[in-house]
């Protein structure tokens, strides 16, 4: 996506996180529960129509356009 983008408009676009490893976390556990946790990059998803303007003012078929982008770092909690 970053690459038709950079293409198409002629700028410069960029996207970087990093998620470190060693990372701990605390938590209280309430009896008779179990505390599950994942660590990771959490990304957002983005959705979009994609599609050409021709000179004679038609348009092609839109298409519908999926990318995702770095969103935060961190852990993800829940209880069973």
């Amino acid at each position: 996506m970053l690459i038709k983008i950079k293409n198409k408009f002629d700028v410069t676009v960029s996207a970087k996180l990093t998620a470190k490893l060693g990372n701990t976390i605390s938590v209280d556990t309430p009896s008779r529960k179990t505390t599950h946790a994942r660590y990771g990059v959490w990304r957002v998803k983005h959705t979009g129509k994609s599609y050409y303007l021709h000179a004679n003012c038609t348009t092609s078929p839109e298409h519908t356009v999926v990318s995702y982008s770095p969103f935060k770092i961190g852990w993800y909690l829940w209880e069973s």
